[in-house]
Parts: C-alpha cells; structure tokens; sequence
C-alpha cells in the first residue's frame, strides 16, 4: 500500500503561479501549515479522524506533508493562499530572472602592493 500524500497539481497562468491541493475534510485554520523553505512550499497537514463509530473507513487520517518546488522568478512576498469546497489555492507572481551567468567588472586600483 502505499504512503498517503497530498495531492498537488501546479501551472502558470500569465504571470500567475498557481498550486492546488486537494484537502477535504480539514480545517485550513488548524489543520494546515505552509511554510516557504528555500525553493520550495512546504505544506504540512494534520487529517483528524472523527469520533463517530465507523462499519469501514477509506480514508487516510494522521499527519502529511509534501513539498513543492517553486518556478524561477517567483516574488515571494506576493504568495497567498485561500481554502474553499476542499481546495487549497496558493498564488504568487512570477516576474523575469536574474540572468544565472554574467561577467563580473573589474575594478583597477593604482598604487598599494602587488
């Protein structure tokens, strides 16, 4: 069987990042944690499992986690996120990148050691 996870689907729209992720039955005041760690989204979930007397259950219930790698150019103080009908929606802006690869200038400075 394998492990529960949290269920994503990521795209861009414009300049829009947008990442879903599917978390019914929580509530996204207690229950959900995202944090930014480096490149990535670090969504952590907490599922609690209700009290009522159950015949069978399918449903995965305990803590999850899952990261998610951010696009190249995204602003990070443009991140939000809102929960509604089970669905988490994270948002942020992208804009251009800073070139990976430049030349550095030299500066020559007369005088002093060599």
């Amino acid at each position: 069987m394998l492990a529960p996870t949290i269920r994503v689907e990521d795209y861009l729209d414009g300049d829009r990042y947008v990442v879903r992720a599917e978390l019914p039955g929580v509530d996204p005041a207690k229950d959900v944690r995202i944090t930014l760690t480096g490149e990535n989204l670090r969504l952590d979930v907490v599922r609690r499992e209700s009290h009522a007397d159950k015949v069978r259950t399918e449903f995965h219930y305990g803590s999850f986690s899952r990261l998610v790698p951010l696009p190249a150019g995204l602003k990070q103080e443009t991140l939000r996120a809102a929960y509604a009908d089970g669905i988490l929606e994270i948002t942020a802006t992208v804009g251009e990148t800073e070139p990976t690869a430049r030349e550095i200038p030299i500066t020559v400075e007369h005088g002093g050691a060599h």
